[in-house]
């Protein structure tokens, strides 16, 4: 089943960019002789973003005289292991350095996480958060292999999607835990019908792979890197693989990389529950009084109230859908990935109390990557393709019930939920490569490590435990109090100094610095 496991920015993007105006109104190839290395690639005008890619209008310009983005393919291989055999093609765009030519330091590649992302179209939508960097950088982001344009995944169509998202998630007997496993059955045997080809392909060491390669062709010497999110276990592997090839690179919402799957589950849950405590105070702090409860356990005990009636009688969402428990616990979630969204759970809820789940609805649907015209890009396929791939644990309903106590205990609201999400990857047709990932990097340049202290998806101990893990000399820990998912693009002005002045000046900050 799909979850939030280290959703980051995109579904964030839709949300914070679409959301409003919706309640207002929101391939492969063969090989040729070329070495891979020495491809050219070919920089045009970007198209619309594909379905797979969210769907949308090409990229605004930048403000400068070079504001334009411009996009290219770039080839490589689909099996790592066998590099003289078929290609893909990667889908990558790029802002070049508004500075000096004499003052660029080269490429700087973004990942924002996911996985599942497309990096296409999440960067020009946080272009201007970034107009900083690109005075010394060339911006590039990029779908990684199994996202938007880069041979994506596909499992189900747009109509099978509503359904299994819909879907009972948190089963109470017998008869709904048969129906999550058959319905996990078919989602998963979709995938492999529609993507068998890429499935065994898209683990986090190929990514890694194609990172390497992305930097030769672009012409740098060491990959300069913001990763977001996910996008910071794909930097650590990076950092594992090529340890003598990482430039200046920067994690924010930092994955704990000595978690399996799950433990990394489990600390969701204690995550997102910190960020509803946080919201549930926040709301009934504020002088006109909160509308969803007198206090902040009153908040929760009537949120805990409405997915308890929802999972008996959905009411009405975005027509002609439902707004299940299902459902709903996903749009709670994805409102509590910033704070500036709090204030549409707060509405979300009203709503739902006086039975109409659109805002909800809506919620969720950006998390899960449905737009307005009911069609989804391919981050459930992605996200699932991904993971499963990468992780070896596989788990049955009798290992969830097992562990159920300890999920309520870390969240009440978000406990069950996050528990049983950990049989999506049961029965999955490629066997998944580790229990976690290896991001020991001895030897590599600084790596500047944000952790948030409010972070829902990626909890605030994964910085920490990231830095122990790159090892001795390499991870560089900075602390963020805030709330949400992610540091730099709060605009806070300590975590914005420290980035900027190691990006671009090569300055690291002191270990431990805190910003508030």
């Amino acid at each position: 089943m799909f979850h939030p496991f280290r959703l980051p920015a995109a579904a964030l993007t839709v949300c914070a960019v679409l959301l409003p105006a919706l309640l207002t109104g929101c391939g492969a190839g063969d090989r040729d002789d070329e070495d891979l290395t020495e491809q050219e690639l070919s920089w045009e005008d970007c198209p619309a973003p594909s379905q797979a890619q969210g769907g949308g209008s090409a990229p605004s310009p930048l403000p400068g005289d070079r504001g334009e983005w411009s996009c290219a393919t770039m080839k490589a291989p689909l099996n790592w292991d066998e590099p003289d055999g078929d290609t893909i093609d990667l889908a990558l765009i790029r802002a070049v350095s508004s500075g000096p030519a004499s003052e660029r330091i080269g490429s700087l590649i973004f990942n924002f996480g996911g996985p599942g992302v497309s990096g296409v179209t999440t960067l020009p939508a946080f272009g201007p958060d970034y107009a900083r960097l690109r005075t010394r950088y060339d911006l590039v982001g990029f779908d990684p292999r199994g996202v938007g344009r880069s041979a994506p995944a596909k499992c189900l169509d747009d109509r099978q999607l509503d359904a299994y998202l819909q879907q009972d998630a948190t089963p109470d007997d017998n008869a709904e835990r048969t129906e999550l496993v058959d319905d996990t059955e078919e989602f998963n045997a979709a995938c492999e019908k529609n993507s068998g080809r890429i499935l065994p392909h898209v683990r986090t060491t190929d990514a890694a792979q194609d990172l390497d390669l992305m930097r030769q062709v672009l012409g740098d010497e060491k990959l300069h890197y913001f990763g977001v999110s996910y996008g910071t276990e794909l930097g650590g592997v990076y950092a594992h693989l090529f340890p003598k090839k990482v430039g200046r690179a920067v994690f924010d919402a930092v994955v704990n990389p000595a978690e399996n799957a799950e433990e990394g589950s489990l600390g969701q849950a204690r995550g997102f529950q910190l960020a509803l405590d946080n919201y549930a105070e926040h709301c009934v702090s504020q002088p006109e009084g909160c509308p969803v409860g007198d206090s902040a356990q009153d908040v929760q005990d009537r949120i805990a109230g409405l997915l308890k009636d929802l999972d008996a009688r959905p009411i009405p969402g975005v027509f002609p859908r439902e707004l299940t428990q299902t459902v709903a616990t996903s749009g709670i979630a994805q409102a509590l990935y910033s704070q500036k969204l709090w204030e549409f759970l707060t509405q979300g809820l009203e709503q739902a109390y006086d039975g109409d789940g659109t805002i909800l609805m809506l919620l969720s649907d950006s998390m899960t990557g449905r737009g307005e015209n009911g069609e989804y890009s391919n981050l459930v396929a992605a996200n699932t393709a991904v993971n499963c791939a990468d992780r070896k644990a596989r788990h049955t309903p009798a290992d969830v019930e097992r562990r159920l106590p300890e999920f309520r205990a870390a969240s009440r609201l978000f406990g069950d939920y996050m528990a049983w999400g950990l049989t999506g990857c049961t029965g999955w047709a490629v066997p998944g490569a580790a229990e976690d990932p290896d991001v020991s990097a001895p030897g590599a340049a600084p790596i500047l490590v944000i952790g948030n202290t409010g972070d829902p998806a990626t909890p605030y101990e994964g910085a920490r435990r990231m830095v122990e893990e790159l090892g001795a000399g390499v991870g560089v820990e900075l602390t963020y109090e805030g709330q949400g998912h992610g540091a730099y693009t709060s605009k806070n002005r300590c975590v914005q100094q420290a980035v900027h002045g190691y990006l671009l000046d090569g300055k690291v900050p002191a270990a431990g610095t805190v910003c508030s």
